[in-house]
């Protein structure tokens, strides 16, 4: 995704579907870590990610190095703190994306297909799912010239991972690669 169609993205969002797009986009978080963190894996300036939900089932997560602090930015910390806000759960253990039961996490498949997709599709960004949330967020990283390692680590894996299959250049960032080569080779055409 371009920032413009991030910010389309997050403009036709409600505010649980913010925070869910935002650890997703923003943060790069995994969508089975999204749905099972709780309100105290949130306390802070990052999310704690020390389980996932994989298949329904609380799980431990994906790798190794899965199990770490994602930081969490200024203005997503404030969606945050505006949903922690809303819940009927305030107990520091409850669910951060509960079910309507409270006692399990929301569904991921049930809350992209009834509240997400719905809205994307009204803006043609129907295409967009978790895995393009998280190549986005590597890729925009990447354009905003953040060290390969630091992505890494957010993201929970390594820096080849992360280059070879998360990072994709963004076509403008291309266009200038070629335009300085061409400058390089003595082709000014300006």
């Amino acid at each position: 995704m371009s920032l413009d169609e991030v910010r389309q993205f997050f403009a036709v969002l409600d505010l649980r579907e913010r925070v869910i797009g935002g650890l997703a986009v923003l943060a790069g978080m995994r969508p089975g870590e999204i749905f099972a963190l709780t309100r105290s894996r949130t306390e802070s300036e990052f999310a704690n990610i020390q389980q996932r939900v994989y298949r329904g089932e609380i799980d431990t997560p994906k790798t190794f190095k899965s199990r770490r602090l994602a930081a969490l930015g200024d203005g997503l910390l404030v969606w945050i703190r505006q949903w922690k806000e809303m819940l009927p759960d305030r107990g520091r253990h409850g669910w951060l994306l509960p079910s309507e039961k409270l006692t399990t996490p929301l569904a991921k498949d049930n809350c992209w297909r009834r509240h997400v997709a719905p809205k994307l599709k009204e803006v043609g960004l129907e295409w967009v799912n978790f895995q393009v949330l998280r190549r986005t967020h590597s890729s925009l990283l990447d354009d905003l010239g953040v060290d390969p390692q630091v992505r890494a680590d957010q993201m929970g894996h390594g820096v080849d991972v992360n280059q070879n299959d998360y990072t994709k250049a963004s076509l403008e960032r291309r266009k200038e690669a070629v335009n300085a080569l061409e400058r390089a080779v003595g082709l000014d055409v300006m």
